[in-house]
């Protein structure tokens, strides 16, 4: 699932072909993409300008005239892709958007149909974007480690709450957590000041480093103009189970923490 450095980079990346392109009718190819949102009320949208983009958390956000927002969560598999005016949509093609200005349109793309977007108009409640804890590249050292202090959880599982930390998923935490020499199942709580500062600057460095690299590939990501991300070639622990660890050379382990895979070094990240 795109995390966010994935999200940063794709809208990074619509931003320059989006912006201040006026939205046609939009074609809905696939309902269930739709979520509190009807096709008619799309409609709206109609010769409005598109202002920006932005990010939230893992949601990209195509930000319009009038208060008006695209709200994207791409999930598994979902994908931006310009396309020329009128070419038909490959059979993954979800919604159509299209923009004047520009000679194309915009197709969301999704495989595995897990992805969603929904429409926000200048008032609309927006539940999924209401109930994120703040950014991690925005919270200060000091509330963040008020956050680890009042959660009794592994702090794997705390990096993957959104509610708590909006936009780090399964491969940062573990990239995060071995640069910072704690093990997944260390409870949150138990941190103190000292290391919960080394863990904050962590993820601070890993999630800064991986938007300069344009993201993680590891299966089907690629920013808007095709390109792969980079930063799997600096993976030290996702993914590599049974291989040498970078810094001592102990084998890779994976265990399960809430439910997901995490990958570590036993003997970086020894249990406290």
């Amino acid at each position: 699932m795109p995390e966010l450095p994935e999200v940063e980079t794709i809208v990074r990346g619509l931003a320059p072909r989006l912006k201040g392109a006026k939205i046609g009718r939009i074609r809905v190819l696939f309902p269930p993409l739709l979520r509190r949102t009807s096709g008619p009320a799309l409609r709206e949208l109609e010769g409005k300008r598109i202002l920006g983009t932005g990010r939230r958390g893992k949601l990209a956000l195509i930000r319009c005239e009038g208060g008006r927002t695209l709200v994207f969560h791409l999930k598994m598999t979902g994908q931006f892709l310009f396309a020329r005016r009128g070419a038909l949509p490959d059979k993954h093609t979800r919604l159509v958007i299209p923009l004047s200005g520009t000679g194309g349109d915009l197709h969301f793309r999704d495989i595995r149909k897990f992805g969603f977007m929904c429409f926000l108009g200048p008032a609309s409640p927006s539940p999924e974007i209401d109930g994120l804890g703040p950014e991690p590249l925005g919270i200060g050292r000091g509330d963040f480690a008020e956050i680890l202090e009042s959660r009794r959880g592994a702090v794997k599982s705390l990096l993957l709450d959104q509610r708590a930390i909006a936009g780090i998923g399964n491969i940062y935490a573990d990239e995060m957590l071995f640069r910072a020499g704690i093990h997944p199942l260390t409870r949150g709580s138990s941190l103190g000041e000292d290391r919960a500062k080394v863990l904050w600057r962590s993820m601070r460095a890993v999630l800064r480093e991986a938007i300069a690299r344009k993201g993680s590939s590891i299966r089907d990501y690629a920013g808007p103009d095709g390109e792969p991300g980079g930063f799997q070639e600096r993976h030290r622990v996702y993914g590599r189970e049974g291989e040498k660890c970078l810094r001592c050379g102990s084998p890779i382990r994976r265990i399960r923490v809430g439910g997901r895979s995490s990958f570590f070094c036993p003997r970086c990240q020894r249990p406290v």
